[in-house]
């Protein structure tokens, strides 16, 4: 008997890892091109809006497709979807590795959005149908430590691949990695559903998808054919009503894509706010940080990935902290806290100039990295316990579509602002002009998520019996 026990418990944790092999794939993918992009520029001849399109046509399929890959998880087997999203995911980084133009390297990157995008929402649904309550903040808080670091070395990954290989290389070593995922899936992984799903919401995932795609078309291509044009005027406008299409049929749907009841949450409501914002303020921070330390302070990829190192260090140590802490106290005070700092740190970013020193830029990566590791953990885990084991593929899948369209936006949006800024010039001091505007702007953002995080989530949160709740809070 004791030992099946222990059998058990070791599963557990052996599903966990199998899981972060898949999750730590997909999110690398977010933030190791980055560092590579000078490089894919000079060799692909790309333009800075096929730069911000080979990040955002990731991170847009990506967010677009994750609540259909959530629905499709709870539907057909969350170990299946799983399974299929990496085979998807590593099939496109091979095509990633040998594109030839900006054009084809696009179309591959969406392709590998579309495969994260069946991944992602099956991690976290798994690590609920296989954890209890009283340990899920324990493993939410692993599953967020490997996210986070993988988005946080990603930028050295990149580097020392881009400067010792070459830059297809990011993604060529996707290949046995995902062969490596696939295996450890069918050894450790048991598969479940949920048996009370009906059908897919193939309009919700229709109008949403087009209002994304069109709303982040217009702010990227805004600079390129002037804000004012039909071209632009025409992608804001299909944009508001398509989102706003999706949300009348999301109200009206048997059984919709995004089951709007989940808000009734307050603690779910904010949670996926503060996800949304924080990615809104740090992506294209990552973004354009990198072209910063390349094309103003002249590091080499290997030095520009090395430099976030403190950053990385600090979320490694600190999200599974953050998320163990989550589970005594709730997650508000953590979650306002981590907001506050990462205000702190894009305040300092923009007090850099042309002619930084890595350390003028250690003190913000430190205050950002205990930041981020205080946001993330806490949010995802408010989020989780705050849905029933039975949603928890769409409901895990809404949080991560709020972190990839919040990451979406944030790189067209910051983009938008440094174009604007720097008017056509390409000097070093038009681009701290918008450099400035654009961290200022995240900052703000920043002191939003905090202020949404110490309204909305509940002061104990997970803490006694709150993780235990079978159910989102009824409406008042």
């Amino acid at each position: 008997m004791r030992a099946r026990i222990f059998a058990e418990e070791n599963r557990k944790w052996l599903t966990l890892a199998a899981v972060s092999v898949g999750l730590f794939m997909i999110m690398l993918d977010n933030t190791v091109v980055n560092v590579a992009l000078p490089s894919i520029q000079r060799d692909l001849d790309a333009d800075l809006s096929e730069l911000q399109w080979i990040v955002t046509g990731y991170a847009l399929t990506f967010a677009a497709l994750m609540l259909i890959g959530g629905k499709l998880a709870d539907a057909y087997g969350r170990r299946k979807i799983f399974v299929l999203g990496i085979v998807v995911f590593t099939l496109a980084s091979l095509l990633c590795g040998l594109a030839g133009s900006s054009e084809m390297l696009i179309a591959a990157r969406v392709l590998q959005g579309a495969g994260a995008a069946l991944m992602n929402p099956a991690t976290l649904s798994i690590i609920a149908a296989t954890f209890p309550p009283r340990e899920r903040g324990t493993a939410i808080g692993i599953w967020a430590g490997t996210s986070a670091m993988a988005l946080a070395i990603g930028p050295l990954v990149g580097g020392l691949i881009t400067e010792h290989l070459d830059w297809s290389w990011i993604f060529f070593v996707n290949v046995p990695i995902g062969i490596l995922g696939i295996a450890a899936s069918y050894l450790f992984i048991d598969e479940s559903r949920d048996e009370t799903h009906e059908r897919l919401d193939l309009p919700g995932l229709v109008t949403s998808a087009v209002g994304l795609f069109a709303l982040t078309y217009g702010l990227i291509e805004a600079n390129t054919y002037g804000w004012s044009s039909a071209r632009i005027v025409g992608a804001f406008v299909l944009a508001a009503l398509s989102l706003f299409a999706f949300v009348q049929l999301e109200r009206r749907q048997r059984a919709p894509m995004l089951p709007l009841e989940l808000f009734r949450n307050g603690t779910y409501t904010g949670a996926n706010l503060v996800m949304l914002l924080v990615a809104l303020a740090m992506f294209g921070v990552f973004f354009f940080v990198s072209l910063y330390m390349q094309n103003i302070l002249g590091y080499s990829p290997v030095q520009a990935g090395a430099a976030f190192l403190p950053m990385t260090i600090l979320i490694i140590l600190i999200a599974p902290l953050a998320g163990k802490t989550s589970d005594r106290i709730g997650s508000r005070g953590l979650v306002t806290g981590g907001m506050m700092l990462i205000a702190v740190q894009l305040g300092m970013f923009s007090r850099l100039g042309v002619d930084a020193s890595f350390w003028n830029l250690f003190p913000a990566l430190v205050v950002g990295g205990i930041g981020m590791a205080l946001t993330m953990t806490p949010s995802a885990a408010a989020a989780t316990r705050s849905v029933p084991v039975e949603k928890a593929g769409v409901g895990s899948a809404v949080l991560n579509s709020a972190r990839q369209v919040g990451g979406t936006m944030g790189i067209a949006l910051m983009g938008a602002i440094m174009a604007a800024q720097a008017g056509g010039e390409r000097t070093p001091e038009a681009f701290m002009r918008g450099f400035e505007s654009a961290l200022l702007v995240a900052a703000g953002i920043a002191v939003v998520g905090a202020i949404v995080a110490f309204t909305l989530v509940r002061p104990h949160e997970g803490a006694g019996d709150a993780s235990e709740r079978a159910t989102p809070e009824p409406a008042a």
